[in-house]
């Protein structure tokens, strides 16, 4: 049953408290990160504000990452791939960046952010290791004798959100295509041209590779407190969701990879989410 839309407001991260957040059993939850631009769907010639949004629920709030750990923003569309990254304006009070577009067709927005350290007492990082799927990290820690001491990785964030300027034709190579990312979610089928009740495949691809074992979370954007749906990746990185052609939606998956001789953290943690949204029903006016 879909709920009615509610619209988005911007909760500021730092009113709650980060130790507030860590003494929550949902913490783990709270990794989401994404491109939510205000409209997913333009006309030719448009303009959309977007922002980098983080957590989930009442955890939701704009990003607070720095221009400088921003590696990567690239667009992908009808006029090629350009680097977009002097466009942003991190640290705004409302959104990100004003994005412009030309033509009809869809754009592919690519977002990439360099590694940062992170410590969690062992308890904590269990938990966020059971939430997320990160079965290798677990066998590894009960192994080597170390689930009670504290987490360290060094986690960085790969974004994408797919936008359809001008009405859907036929199936995109955009919404396709692979753009890179050290962990990426890819669309096998665009999901502005399925067809009503249709499984939308999505594969996952870490270091190049498909990811086998990799937990993917199809969220509600616009009630997300908790996932609409939870598939694991098989063999070949696939899974297969049902999305309703209606909302906003955000696929996401973690994958983390064990470091040897770092002093700095024990892991190496990636984020990645894709991102998209269908216009809402028209209303019939009455004829009076």
């Amino acid at each position: 049953m879909l709920l009615r839309r509610k619209s988005f407001r911007p909760r500021p991260l730092w009113r709650f408290g980060v130790l507030a957040m860590l003494s929550l059993p949902g913490f783990a939850l709270a990794h989401d990160f994404w491109i939510q631009p205000s409209a997913f769907w333009l006309a030719p010639g448009g303009t959309t504000s977007m922002s980098i949004l983080v957590g989930h629920g009442s955890f939701r709030s704009k990003s607070l990452i720095a221009a400088n750990r921003v590696t990567r923003f690239d667009r992908y569309g009808p006029e090629g791939r350009f680097d977009r990254r002097a466009e942003l304006k991190l640290g705004s009070a409302t959104a990100d960046t004003t994005l412009h577009f030309g033509p009809a067709g869809e754009y592919m927005f690519a977002l990439a952010t360099n590694a940062t350290p992170s410590e969690l007492p062992g308890i904590r990082f269990t938990d966020y290791l059971k939430a997320e799927g990160l079965t290798p990290a677990l066998t590894l820690r009960a192994q080597t004798g170390t689930t009670d001491a504290p987490g360290r990785e060094l986690y960085s964030r790969r974004a994408k959100a797919l936008i359809q300027v001008g009405s859907a034709g036929k199936a995109s190579s955009i919404a396709t295509q692979r753009t890179g990312l050290s962990l990426e979610l890819v669309l096998e089928r665009d999901p502005y041209a399925l067809s009503p009740n249709t499984d939308l495949p999505v594969r996952v691809f870490f270091e190049g590779k498909p990811l086998a074992g990799g937990t993917v979370k199809l969220n509600n954007l616009d009630f997300d407190e908790r996932p609409l749906a939870t598939q694991v990746t098989d063999m070949t990185g696939r899974a297969l969701f049902r999305v309703p052609r209606i909302g906003n939606w955000q696929l996401n998956v973690v994958w983390t990879k064990p470091l040897k001789g770092n002093p700095q953290a024990d892991f190496e943690t990636t984020f990645s989410s894709l991102t998209f949204g269908y216009p809402r029903p028209q209303t019939p006016r009455r004829v009076p």
